[in-house]
């Protein structure tokens, strides 16, 4: 037991001697990384305190020329010396309490005073930066704005040549172009003198008006020539050109007073005046854009002469056309509409039928009516051409679907005379179906004539006088006329075929009969059936006697009946 306690005590010896020793590296890498910031921020604290400010402070002597930048230098002076003996100072003194903390190994306070400290070096940092800035812009201005001057000099020569050598197409625009330009050259002399006297406040100002002169001068030269040619020349020439085509178009017959041109004209020339007005104090703002629109506006109105022209053209051409149509639609209404009551008496019209004539009528009116309103107008030369043309074509349409609506309207009429004329007509072949019928009767003697005839017979002719009837009535029905005329037709087709089966039975019957009487001495089977046929031939049983006579025939020849029945068909 003692043994294992000697090796348990040494095992905790060795942990704890391990464990001071990780202690003691901890601390030791602890205290090394405290050091390594204290040496970068040292460092900081160096390149803020290396800003070359008196390098350029110095440079700034040679220009002081007057109190102006004299005050600046001294500003400038007492902010870097606050900053070298104050600011800077207060980072040491920092950094000095950092390192003590760090031999104290008060490791917990050093990570705040790290911080603090390098808040401070990044203040002043930017502060330093910023000093230098402002004393480089002063130091770099002399030889930033000869360049920007000498560059705007360039241009402004630019621009006096141009000028010079092309002065006649700026007409009276001239002196004060060149007003403008000895201002240009005033302000290079005042900007020469600025610069001597290092009033580089006044340097910025100067070289920025210099910039908008020059800048405004270049669009004066460039775009003056095309303004005053448009103004003075291109529109006004227009304008004539208009004003002589609309008084020649006028003089012509055509009504151009839509077009307000005089009123156009007269605004025009204010606006040419003001333009011209501004120009001369070298004010060209919108004036191009308004020339522009000014000439566009006098195209458009040739390409609405031009319009005139052909609606006149189109109109006086489709004038005739729909006068003549017209005129013919009226007389052709008006008799139709006088007319209207004798058609009603002839036939028993439907209230549709006359309200459709009676609508047809009323829409011809209106557009007559509104045809010599349009009439009218074009006489007074109160619209133009193309109005009126659109007008006429309206009314083109109009008068074509009231035509379609009066073709109904006649055709409505029409079909009920075609109805009258076809039904006189069925009646003359119906009369002659139900001769052509008696007379067959009456051309073969037959001994006797059935019944059913003389019923059928009479049927027809009642049916055919009450179509008779029908006509003779004022006025006429046809829906019951073409009833009648189809009752009387079936009924006499029914006797035509009824007539002409009977006869060619009895024809047939009589053939059969005849031809059997050879056979009769020689079969008295033949000669019974033959008597019985005659008995009923004789009574009109025609089906009868055809019957008989043909089984007759049969007992001399199978085929003989079929045989007799060809050759009578032959």
């Amino acid at each position: 037991m003692q043994g294992q306690y000697l090796i348990i005590g040494s095992i905790l010896i060795l942990i704890l001697i391990i464990l001071i020793i990780i202690m003691h590296f901890i601390k030791k890498f602890e205290s090394k990384y405290y050091r390594n910031k204290v040496k970068d921020l040292e460092i900081q604290r160096n390149l803020v305190a290396s800003t070359p400010v008196l390098l350029e402070l110095s440079r700034v002597e040679p220009i002081i020329k007057n109190d102006k930048m004299e005050e600046k230098y001294n500003r400038w002076q007492d902010r870097f010396t606050n900053l070298k003996e104050n600011r800077l100072t207060k980072i040491d003194d920092m950094l000095i309490d950092l390192d003590m903390d760090i031999d104290k190994r008060n490791y917990k306070s050093c990570g705040y005073r790290i911080a603090s400290i390098e808040i401070e070096i990044y203040k002043v940092r930017e502060t330093a930066q910023h000093l230098l800035h402002e004393i480089k812009n002063i130091n770099l201005s002399e030889e930033k704005y000869r360049t920007i001057v000498t560059k705007l000099k360039v241009r402004y020569r630019s621009i006096n040549s141009d000028f010079q050598i092309h002065r006649e197409l700026y007409e009276e625009i001239s002196e004060p172009i060149e007003l403008q330009l000895e201002n240009i050259e005033r302000r290079f002399l005042d900007f020469e003198k600025v610069m001597d006297s290092s009033d580089y406040t006044e340097v910025v100002h100067l070289t920025k008006a210099l910039d908008e002169m020059i800048e405004h001068m270049e669009l004066i030269v460039k775009e003056m020539p095309d303004v005053l040619l448009m103004a003075k020349q291109i529109i006004p020439n227009r304008m004539k050109d208009v004003k002589d085509t609309y008084d020649k178009m006028v003089e012509e017959g055509y009504p151009l007073d839509y077009l307000n041109i005089d009123y156009n004209i007269g605004e025009s020339n204010k606006n040419i005046s003001q333009i011209i007005d501004k120009a001369k104090v070298l004010d060209l703002e919108n004036s191009m854009f308004d020339l522009k629109t000014m000439l566009e506006y006098y195209d458009t109105i040739f390409i609405d002469y031009e319009n005139e022209k052909l609606s006149r053209k189109a109109y006086e051409e489709m004038s005739k056309d729909f006068d003549s149509h017209i005129k013919k639609t009226n007389q052709l209404v008006s008799d139709v509409y006088a007319q209207l009551d004798d058609i009603k008496s002839m036939y028993d019209l439907d209230d549709q039928d006359v309200q459709i004539v009676d609508d047809v009528n009323k829409v011809l009116v209106v557009i007559n009516d509104d045809y010599n309103k349009m009439l009218a107008k074009v006489d007074s030369l109160s619209s133009p051409y193309s109005q009126v043309n659109e007008e006429l074509e309206l009314l083109t349409t109009r008068l074509s679907d009231m035509e379609n609506s009066f073709d109904v309207a006649l055709k409505s009429l029409g079909n009920l005379y075609e109805d009258e004329l076809r039904a006189r007509e069925q009646l003359k072949e119906i009369e002659g179906i139900l001769k052509e019928s008696k007379y067959k009767i009456r051309s073969m003697i037959l001994p006797v004539v059935v019944d059913n005839f003389y019923v059928e017979l009479n049927e027809a002719k009642e049916a055919i006088e009450e179509v008779k009837k029908e006509l003779e009535k004022t006025p006429i029905v046809i829906k019951t006329l073409n009833t009648r005329v189809d009752t009387a037709r079936d009924l006499v087709l029914k006797l035509q075929n009824n007539t002409s089966e009977m006869l060619d039975n009895a024809k047939y019957a009589e053939t059969l009969m005849v031809y059997g009487n050879r056979f009769r001495s020689e079969n008295n089977e033949i000669s019974e059936l033959l008597k019985e046929a005659e008995f009923k031939f004789n009574k009109g049983e025609y089906k009868g006697a055809i019957e008989l006579s043909s089984n007759a025939l049969t007992l001399v020849d199978k085929d003989l009946g079929e045989k007799v029945l060809q050759g009578v068909n032959k």
